[in-house]
């Protein structure tokens, strides 16, 4: 084997270091209307985020499993599995992903009866293409509460 592929090899075991100063934030969007989601994707990939998209739950959570994002815009009401019931599924294995439900309907009942399946934003669809931005943003960017600068993301604490 030679020394560049023996590198490659070994650096596929180990979880990619993410640099701040490149880092283009991957994003899965989960959504049945075709429509929606292709408006979706263009308007983040034309802001410059990696995007993929799904068209329901299941397959969501199928790419959840097998990918690596760092954020989920999910519908809600979807065939094959729900946003909700995908939203459980994360919580369920532990994983630290953000969420964003855009959805006609959002069920706000079911997040007062368990507040753990809230994702960290909700959109109210029909949205626009810079409320959507302007949450992805929101969502992706921490701030420690100490002098309104952003902090450290969450994976260099992990």
């Amino acid at each position: 084997m030679k020394n560049s592929e023996a590198a490659t090899v070994a650096g596929a075991a180990l979880a990619p270091v993410k640099d701040n100063r490149n880092w283009t934030p991957h994003i899965l969007v989960v959504d049945d209307d075709d429509d929606v989601r292709q408006l979706s994707v263009d308007a983040l990939a034309a802001h410059g985020y990696g995007v993929e998209a799904v068209k329901d739950g299941a397959a969501g959570w199928q790419a959840i499993r097998s990918g690596s994002y760092d954020l989920v815009i999910t519908d809600n009401r979807m065939p094959k599995m729900t946003g909700v019931e995908m939203i459980a599924k994360m919580r369920a294995a532990r994983l630290p992903l953000p969420i964003i439900m855009a959805t006609t309907y959002l069920p706000t009942h079911e997040f007062a009866i368990k507040p753990w399946l809230e994702p960290d934003a909700m959109l109210q669809r029909p949205c626009t293409n810079e409320e959507l931005l302007e949450t992805v943003e929101k969502v992706l960017r921490t701030d420690d509460g100490n002098d309104g600068g952003a902090a450290a993301p969450l994976w260099d604490f992990l």
